[in-house]
């Protein structure tokens, strides 16, 4: 995937995927550090799908669950101005468009951390709505995984 991001010039999207495999890997500081460096280059002027991208994966490195809602807010802000422009490159628009159960359900799992758990539902009903952009891969499985996951979690509170 590295290779192929930086064949295609974006060296942007390499560098969140960088942060991104040290955030899987555990190492969370680190990986905010370099978002919160990436956000200060690009930030609110840089491109949507870079915004969106960043921002979503910002919110896992936070501690505070308002700092992770914020992030959730601006990845979401980002995604939908995309959806709504309808361009910033090719291929943009679908990638964002399968990005919205997974943001979603971010947002719901933040208002569940707040319990604000009415909000949580909210977010979790629009993950469901948004979930025919998923494929039927990894990421797909897990979105529509972690969905019934939360809805158990509501249901149970």
């Amino acid at each position: 995937m590295v290779e192929q991001q930086e064949a295609s010039g974006d060296a942007v999207m390499t560098r969140i995927g960088q942060a991104v495999m040290l955030l899987h890997g555990g190492d969370r500081e680190e990986a905010r550090n370099r978002f919160g460096a990436l956000w200060t280059e690009i930030g609110e002027r840089g491109e949507v799908l870079h915004r969106c991208t960043l921002a979503h994966y910002m919110a896992d490195t936070q501690d505070d669950p308002g700092d992770e809602l914020a992030w959730d807010l601006r990845a979401l802000a980002a995604a939908e101005s995309l959806r709504d422009a309808g361009e910033d490159g090719p291929g943009a628009a679908p990638a964002v468009r399968a990005f919205f159960p997974s943001l979603h359900l971010a947002l719901a799992a933040d208002y569940l951390k707040l319990r604000r758990p009415e909000t949580a539902r909210i977010h979790l009903d629009r993950a469901r709505g948004a979930m025919d952009a998923l494929g039927d891969d990894g990421y797909g499985h897990g979105v529509r995984a972690a969905v019934e996951r939360l809805e158990t979690a509501l249901r149970e509170r």
